[in-house]
């Protein structure tokens, strides 16, 4: 599309040229407006000087409507798309299954969205779901449920209409479990075959312990018994609008929004009831040496150690601390002496995620071959015993703060993200608990000295509880590297365990754990 500026008279009289010359409207030659000089242009890019940047985050009391039906929302109105998302967060999870219905939340999440509805086969609500290109996903996880709907904003009346028909009388029909079930059965056959897979089962084993809900897994009998009935009744015990937290973005007016979710949610037909509490009686396991035997090229190793709470007073300082030791990617003292120094991994870091409701661990991970697993091990082990007895340097508390500091407002960057943000923050209690804490982070990420990183890392990374997994090829990684004399067994000697494989089906060991001596790599 061409723009057509109407130009000045003067313009017209005198002719473009005179101006682009510099001329007034007497003909005289005008004044050139004095042109600040450039900065100088620095040697290198890390010299670059740029203007603080001034964000303000939104605040989530701006969004947050309580709806008279039960649930809270939050509707952030958006105008830049003809789209409507909306997203119902449930109290619901895994930790609610009885022992013997093992599979059952997660199958009722899956089939929610994909089993049909009362008056809706599930190929029809399909066929009519992308008659109207829209998305309709739901499922279950540990500790909550979700089910979501993207559509066009025309279309969001009829979406509406078959969204309460999922959340509300979802028909569950026989031959969609029947596949599901067949699917999920199919994928336990496969669960010792990737590595990656076992190493986080057992890490989960050893971070909060075998009787620990969060290990509980499914089994082939314990889905194989499943019905229909179990999954209505598990449906209908949770999935009530006094259990619902909302999202919603998109193209509406907040006032006319907020009336379609009071009518999505009235007049249940089931009443339901709150869960329980979140189960928080987690077992860290004894400090040793755990392998796993697995003829695997690439070796996993975990370093763990018990972690902390978000809401742990040193929440701040551990984060910062982490982003340091193995956080941080490419700047981290982990990545920099395992990968760019020794060669001995692609990629190598450490988490440190505050956990809601029980403290999740402190891990370190990286994958090597066999042969250097003791000595890459013992790099892992340095880096952390230096962060205890050496302040980190000014430059790396800088580059980490800001980091977190500099990618603050991409937490905000749709409007979809804020919703979602602000519901997860409702439905974990952090709203309740602490509702500044977006309008707080930065400040207090800012407030983060070194002699905090340093106490946070006396606090946290405690050797004495070393717990560390490996799984990969026992003989090779028992041997190690004959240019690095470091042995496994030596990090734990009083306790070096080997692990057995679990049955895929059953779960149960196929075995004893059986102590390992240092002539356990002999031929």
């Amino acid at each position: 599309m061409k723009l057509f500026v109407r130009l000045p008279s003067f313009v017209a009289a005198f002719g473009l040229g005179a101006l682009l010359a510099g001329l007034d409207v007497t003909g005289a030659r005008a004044q050139t407006p004095a042109i600040p000089p450039a900065q100088p242009i620095p040697d290198r890019p890390e010299q670059l000087i740029f203007p603080p940047l001034r964000y303000e985050p939104p605040a989530p009391a701006d969004f947050r409507v309580p709806l008279r039906s039960g649930p809270i929302a939050y509707v952030v109105p958006d105008r830049d798309l003809p789209l409507v998302n909306v997203a119902v967060l449930v109290r619901v999870g895994e930790y609610l299954e009885r022992t013997d219905q093992a599979g059952l939340a997660s199958l009722t999440g899956y089939l929610l969205a994909r089993g049909g509805t009362r008056s809706h086969t599930a190929e029809a609500l399909e066929e009519r779901l992308a008659f109207l290109a829209a998305a309709l996903n739901s499922g279950i996880g540990d500790t909550q449920g979700s089910v979501s709907l993207n559509l066009l904003s025309k279309d969001v009346d009829e979406g509406l209409a078959l969204f309460r028909e999922v959340l509300a009388t979802p028909r569950f029909q026989a031959d969609k479990i029947a596949l599901r079930k067949q699917q999920i059965l199919q994928a336990m056959q496969q669960r010792n075959d990737d590595s990656g897979a076992i190493e986080q089962r057992e890490a989960g084993f050893l971070a909060f312990g075998e009787g620990f809900w969060l290990n509980r897994y499914a089994t082939a009998a314990s889905v194989e018994r499943l019905t229909a009935a179990d999954l209505h009744a598990f449906h209908q015990q949770w999935f009530t609008p006094s259990n619902f937290i909302v999202a919603t973005s998109g193209d509406f007016e907040r006032d006319a929004f907020v009336a379609k979710l009071e009518q999505l949610f009235a007049d249940w037909p089931f009443s339901g009831g709150p869960p329980p509490p979140v189960p928080t009686n987690t077992t860290f396991a004894p400090p040793g040496v755990y392998l796993v035997d697995k003829d695997v090229n690439q070796a996993r190793v975990s370093v763990l150690l018990p972690g902390i709470r978000r809401d742990d007073p040193d929440y701040f300082a551990c984060i910062v601390m982490n982003d340091i030791l193995g956080g941080g990617g490419f700047t981290s003292r982990i990545m920099n002496r395992v990968r760019s120094e020794e060669g001995l991994a692609y990629a190598a870091g450490s988490g440190l995620p505050g956990g809601v409701y029980y403290p999740l661990t402190f891990t370190a991970a990286f994958q090597t071959k066999p042969r250097t697993v003791a000595y890459a091990t013992s790099i892992v082990l340095d880096e952390l015993r230096r962060m205890i007895v050496e302040s980190v340097t000014e430059a790396e508390l800088h580059t980490a703060k800001r980091g977190f500091i500099d990618r603050f407002p991409r937490t905000f960057a749709s409007k979809a993200q804020v919703a979602g943000l602000f519901a997860q923050e409702e439905f974990t209690g952090r709203y309740a608990r602490d509702p500044a804490f977006w309008q707080q982070f930065r400040a207090r990420m800012e407030a983060v000295t070194q002699a905090d990183v340093q106490r946070a890392a006396q606090r946290v990374l405690q050797t004495n509880q070393l717990v560390i997994l490996t799984v990969g090829q026992k003989t090779n990684i028992l041997q190690g590297h004959p240019n690095h004399p470091v042995r496994l067994q030596d990090f734990a000697p009083q306790r070096f365990l080997e692990l057995p494989l679990r049955d895929p089906l059953t779960m149960q060991p196929l075995g004893a754990p059986k102590p390992m001596t240092s002539d356990a790599a002999s031929p």
